[in-house]
């Protein structure tokens, strides 16, 4: 074993999802684009005028060489020149056909950048509705996605896959469609002007475009392996900004930017290949267009040279031929925006094809009113485990035929070694996690039938480790409901941390940092408390609640929290069992199973596991 695997990930290995991509770069394009079809469709009435800002604009383009050769033929006396022309002296003619140059020039001035405002006003609306959509399904997805899919990951996928995609709508779509327009007027201009001429670039255009496909079709495959080793990157990222103390307290300093180092050269690696490849799209163009002149020069003058045609009109090829380039110049540079987007797509595909595996029931079972009529008092609820079974992975079980009823207002504690199911019972009540086998009932109904709202309004659950939002205290404690400050303020003076609260800067209003930073570990859980309290649930659960607060303020919370229990049913998780003494119950699990419940005292007369652990406390305190 090397030390990389002892110690971490091996980062010398390829990237899982780098050897995905190379299987998912040959998936049917066009499934892909009838996935972002509704995007489009609600956006159509938008596209109409760019569409229709196509037909002048590529009739401008088409008209400049036809009339630069028309002035050549006009100076030079030849047959080819236009008869309306040749009616008029040599500087009326000239006047014309500079007028019309500069009128097709402010044309395609005045409209182009109109159309460009245009499209890329459509592409970030698209985009704009992609990533909300994003955003709402990731965040309906249940708890074992997040388990097993690193933050970095999403990051990447919810902004730099969104924008890419935004790129082929907002330049590359509408601006293929325009590039190909353009090739198709200036093909039939071509072939009225001088068929052999135009013949001999459209033949060169074959060979061209098969090789430009060939290498965008493995630029797509570098594209998606260098997306997937990004979002590696940002995870690893993210992973070691999240968890600094604990690699500057236990100097993994260096080992860490090794493996950062590594992982980053590994990125740099797969963008090294997809330049490599729109780098050869890019200089096989400048070859072909330069091939392109020299074939108009070479068969034009041996026309020229014949009496087949005029200098007017092998002046007006040669320009064609730089015409002709430029357009699927731009073509192969927005093929390569439309390839690196269809790469996305793969991607955001692959996210939004994840199921969404916790939905309410199709007619969600209404439960009564939480609170008696005109009054505040909650209605505590029952909860039933009938003879649950659950498991984070089909063949390991955590949670093993659990059969136990907590019945309306009585405070049950869970109590058992690390390991042995407590937290996972109360993720499953919350219907975090589907169970595997038996049933969740709270008040007779089971909770798959139960509206996820409704149930989750039903119950407030005061957690070890109070998460916080970027913003004020008030709307830490409200979450986004609408409360009144009033109530905001009960809800503190209710649990005893208004104190606590008016004494921060701005009190209430005080501005709280990202994971709320700008306070102490107790100072959240403070909070935590405030914010169950102003939602009244009939069930309260508690894990771990006052782990983080010290002696002093976790005796101003219990007297709070003893009133807050009141008339209520409360879960309860503490590894501190002198905490859990006066509950009517306490339920002791081991590996997954319920081996006793009592009270305290039935408990330690059984002198089980229960009465162990409690021994072992009080002996070490």
């Amino acid at each position: 074993m090397t030390s990389a695997s002892k110690n971490g990930p091996n980062p010398d290995a390829p990237s899982p999802d780098a050897k995905y991509g190379k299987k998912r770069s040959v998936k049917n394009d066009w499934r892909l684009f009838l996935r972002l079809l509704p995007y489009i469709t609600q956006n159509r009435s938008q596209l109409i005028l760019p569409l229709l800002l196509l037909v002048p604009l590529s009739l401008a383009q088409a008209l400049q060489p036809v009339l630069i050769g028309q002035a050549i033929s006009l100076i030079k006396q030849e047959d080819a020149a236009w008869d309306i022309f040749t009616t008029m002296s040599l500087r009326t003619g000239l006047n014309w056909i500079i007028g019309g140059l500069l009128v097709a020039i402010a044309i395609r001035l005045s409209l182009d950048g109109w159309q460009s405002y245009q499209i890329q006003k459509v592409g970030q609306n698209i985009t704009a509705s992609i990533r909300r959509d994003l955003f709402e399904h990731v965040t309906n997805l249940s708890m074992g996605f997040f388990d097993r899919t690193p933050v970095g990951r999403l990051i990447t996928r919810l902004t730099s896959d969104v924008n890419a995609l935004g790129d082929v709508f907002s330049t590359g779509a509408i601006g293929i469609i325009s590039d190909l327009f353009l090739i198709l007027v200036l093909m039939g201009t071509m072939l009225q002007q001088e068929w052999r001429l135009g013949l001999m670039l459209i033949i060169m255009l074959l060979p061209i475009t098969t090789l430009i496909i060939y290498f965008q079709q493995q630029y797509r495959t570098a594209n998606y392996i260098a997306r997937e080793e990004l979002s590696a990157l940002n995870s690893n990222l993210q992973e070691n900004i999240s968890g600094i103390d604990v690699v500057q307290l236990f100097r993994r300093e260096r080992f860490n930017s090794e493996l950062f180092r590594t992982i980053n050269q590994r990125y740099v690696n797969a963008i090294d290949k997809t330049i490599f490849y729109d780098s050869a799209v890019s200089a096989t163009l400048e070859w072909i267009a330069l091939a392109a002149i020299a074939g108009v020069l070479a068969l034009g003058g041996y026309l020229v040279t014949g009496n087949i045609i005029e200098i007017g009109t092998l002046t007006a090829f040669i320009l064609f031929a730089q015409k002709l380039f430029d357009p699927l110049r731009q073509f192969a540079d927005k093929f390569t925006a439309i390839q690196a987007g269809l790469t996305a797509v793969e991607r955001l595909n692959d996210l939004m094809s994840e199921p969404i595996a916790i939905r309410d029931a199709k007619n969600p079972v209404a439960l009564p009113a939480q609170t008696l009529k005109d009054s505040d008092v909650v209605i505590p609820g029952e909860i039933r485990f009938k003879n649950v079974s659950f498991g984070y992975k089909a063949d390991d079980y955590v949670l093993k035929n659990l059969d136990f009823t907590i019945r309306p207002g009585e405070k049950v504690a869970l109590v058992g070694p690390t390991g042995a199911g407590k937290s996972s019972i109360i993720r499953l009540l919350c219907r975090l996690y589907e169970v595997s086998d038996g049933q969740i009932l709270l008040d007779g109904v089971d909770i798959r039938e139960i509206a996820q709202q409704d149930l989750r309004d039903r119950m407030a659950i005061i957690l070890q480790d109070g998460f916080l939002f970027s913003g004020d205290v008030t709307r830490n404690i409200t979450l986004g409901e609408d409360y009144r400050f009033e109530q905001v303020q009960h809800a503190a003076e209710q649990t005893n941390v208004a104190s606590f609260i008016e004494a921060l800067p701005q009190g209430y209003g005080t501005t709280l940092r990202e994971r709320g930073t700008n306070l102490s570990g107790g100072q959240k859980q403070l909070l935590a408390f405030a914010r169950a309290a102003i939602r009244n649930p009939g069930i309260l659960v508690l894990d771990e609640a006052t782990a983080n607060l010290d002696v002093g303020t976790e005796a101003t919370i219990q007297s709070a929290l003893d009133k807050l229990l009141e008339d209520r049913t409360a879960i309860i998780i503490a590894h501190r069992l002198s905490t859990i003494r006066n509950v009517d119950r306490i339920l002791v699990l081991k590996q997954g199973h319920l081996i006793e419940q009592g009270s305290h005292d039935e408990l330690l007369n059984q002198d089980g596991l229960y009465a162990s652990l409690y021994k072992l406390q009080m002996l070490g305190q």
